[in-house]
C-alpha cells in the first residue's frame, strides 16, 4: 500500500506547493483511491507533478463537511468522469468558523448523481468501510474548539456527526484513514485498534505542556503507528514525537509505503 499526500499544510520539497487542507491519493492491492480533495484544485496540480493520474482513481472519500477537505470536490467532478464519491449523509450541512466564517462545502453540487451517501457503517467491498462513529462512546472528548453548526437559525458547537473514517483491511493488517479526527483520535485509536492510523490529530490549538504529553502517551500505549498531517500542528508534533517513537509527519508530495501491509 501506498499513500501520497497530494495536499497538505507543509510541503515536502520547492516543487510541491502546499495550503491549508487535505488530500490523499492512497494505492492499495485493488484500488486507487482518492480520500478528500484539499481547499482548492492544488490537489490536482500536486498529483500532475508527481506522476499521478486522477482519472485513474476508482473510488473517491470526503471525510467530513469542511472546506479544506472538500474544496476540491468539483475539481475532481471535472477530472474524473466514473469513481462514486462516498460523503457522510450530514456533509452539506451549515458548518462555521465561530459565527461568521462559513466553513462548509458547495452546496450546489450535492445532487451531483455520483455521491453516494453514507450512513453509520458502509463496506464499500471485503477490503474497505467506512465509519461514522457517531452511536460511540467518547472517553477523550475535547469539544469543537470554536467550529461550530447552524441548525434553525441557532448556531451550536459542532457534533462532527458529519465525519467518517475509511478502513483499510489488507494482508491482515487494518489501515485507519481520518482526515480531522474531530470526534478524538485518542477516542478513535480505541475504537478500531488500527494496526496504523493516518490523519490530522485536530491538535493545532493545544499548548504543549503536561495534557498534550499525556495525549501523545495516551496514543502511544496502542499497537498503533501513526503518520499525521494537517491540523495536528508542526509544533504539537515535534513536541508529540519525544513520546511517541511510532509517530511519523506526511507533508505534502511525500509518499509511505506501508510494508507491514
Amino acid at each position: 500500500m501506498k499513500i501520497t499526500a497530494l495536499t497538505e499544510n507543509t510541503a515536502f520539497n520547492d516543487n510541491i506547493s502546499a495550503e491549508h487542507g487535505l488530500s490523499l491519493y492512497i494505492e492499495t492491492e485493488k484500488h486507487n483511491i482518492l480520500f478528500d480533495m484539499g481547499q482548492t484544485s492544488l490537489f490536482a496540480e500536486n498529483a500532475k507533478k508527481l506522476g499521478i493520474d486522477l482519472t485513474k482513481v476508482d473510488i473517491a472519500v470526503l471525510s467530513h463537511g469542511h472546506y479544506d477537505h472538500g474544496g476540491g470536490l468539483g475539481k475532481f467532478l471535472e477530472i474524473n468522469k466514473t469513481a462514486p464519491i462516498y460523503i457522510n449523509r450530514y456533509a452539506f450541512g451549515d458548518y462555521y468558523n465561530g459565527t461568521e466564517k462559513y466553513i462548509g462545502l458547495d452546496k450546489s453540487l450535492q445532487n451531483e448523481k455520483r455521491i453516494v451517501f453514507v450512513d453509520e457503517v458502509l463496506e464499500i467491498d471485503n477490503k474497505l468501510c467506512l465509519y461514522s462513529c457517531n452511536s460511540k462512546i467518547q472517553n477523550h472528548y475535547l469539544g469543537s474548539f470554536g467550529l461550530n453548526m447552524k441548525c434553525g437559525g441557532v448556531f451550536m458547537p459542532d457534533e462532527f456527526k458529519h465525519e467518517q473514517y475509511l478502513l483499510i483491511n489488507e494482508k491482515g493488517k487494518s489501515v485507519l484513514i481520518s482526515g480531522c479526527s474531530h470526534k478524538g483520535v485518542m477516542d478513535i485509536t480505541e475504537w478500531f485498534e488500527p494496526d496504523v492510523l493516518v490523519g490530522g490529530f485536530h491538535y493545532s490549538k493545544l499548548e504543549l505542556d503536561e495534557k498534550l504529553k499525556e495525549y501523545a502517551l495516551t496514543l502511544a500505549s496502542h499497537k498503533t503507528t501513526y503518520y499525521t498531517c494537517h491540523c495536528t500542528g508542526t509544533a504539537q508534533f515535534e513536541f508529540m514525537k519525544k513520546y511517541m517513537p511510532q509517530l511519523s509527519y506526511l507533508s505534502c508530495g511525500e509518499s509511505i509505503v506501508l510494508l507491514c501491509v
